[in-house]
Formats: structure tokens, sequence, C-alpha cells
């Protein structure tokens, strides 16, 4: 997948993230990079607020970075989207709709931002749609996987 550049910026909405799925062909075939989340250790995608003067794509790429130590080419579009309960402070939630954009992950850090945060780990496509607990995220992991093994070269 190539980086494509959109122009898209986004403002800040209390309902609406962007997020990275990370991959990359391994020995196995195609790999995804799966992280925890800080509270409460679930497997989960890197993902965080829009941010500002930064399109979308760009915004998902720098949660790749700053969540799972990871660089590479992002797609320009996304892939789809998936809604999920966020947990706030005092047992609220906060229903967050995320645009999911693909990056091939050609550098793996050794240091990052939330590596003390965080767990990774690199897994089989049909893995990460059991570890993940959003219905909808699981469907785009197993599309993904779908459209991956039938492209070209």
């Amino acid at each position: 997948m190539t980086k494509r550049k959109t122009s898209k910026i986004y403002r800040r909405d209390k309902r609406h993230q962007f997020a990275a799925l990370p991959w990359r062909t391994g020995t196995r075939g195609l790999e995804i990079l799966l992280i925890t989340s800080r509270e409460t250790k679930r497997w989960v995608i890197p993902k965080g607020w829009p941010m500002k003067d930064r399109a979308a794509h760009e915004a998902a790429a720098q949660e790749a970075f700053e969540e799972a130590g990871v660089r590479g080419d992002i797609a320009g579009e996304p892939l789809g989207m998936f809604r999920y309960l966020k947990r706030l402070k005092g047992d609220k939630t906060q229903l967050c709709a995320v645009d999911v954009f693909p990056l091939q992950v050609t550098e793996i850090l050794d240091v990052w931002p939330e590596r003390d945060e965080r767990d990774r780990e690199w897994v089989m496509p049909e893995e990460a749609s059991r570890r993940v607990d959003e219905p909808e995220l699981t469907a785009l992991i197993e599309a993904f996987a779908f459209l991956s093994a039938r492209a070209p070269g």
C-alpha cells in the first residue's frame, strides 16, 4: 500500500478517532500488530483523536508511532470504521467512531513514547480477530486479510 496525501483535516471531535491497522508480511504470511490498552490491557490497534493541521491518516500514523513504536506507509483513505464505547472517568462511557487506515510497517522501533505503558505483539489475522473485543473491528481485520490474500503481487 502506498502513502497517499489527502487534504481533509478534521476538527477535534469527542466522538471521532483515527486508527492505524499496522501490518507486515512475515515468514508466516500477513501479520497484524496489536497493542494493549493502557488501563484495561485489552488488545487494540493504535488510535487517537484528530490532530490540528494533520490529515486523518497522518494522525493515525502518529498514533502508531506513539503507541506501538512503528512507522511505515499509511493509506490515504480508510479501510472502514468501527465503533466502541470509550471508558471515561467515573464509570461513564462515550460512543466513539474510529476510521481505520492500513499501515504497512517498514520500521519497528525499540524505543517509543508509550513503550512502558503497553505490550505489542505480531499475530496472524485470525488471532487478531479473536483478541479484539469490538465486532466491527474484527470484521475489518477479516476483510483486510481477505483482500490482502487476493491482491496481486
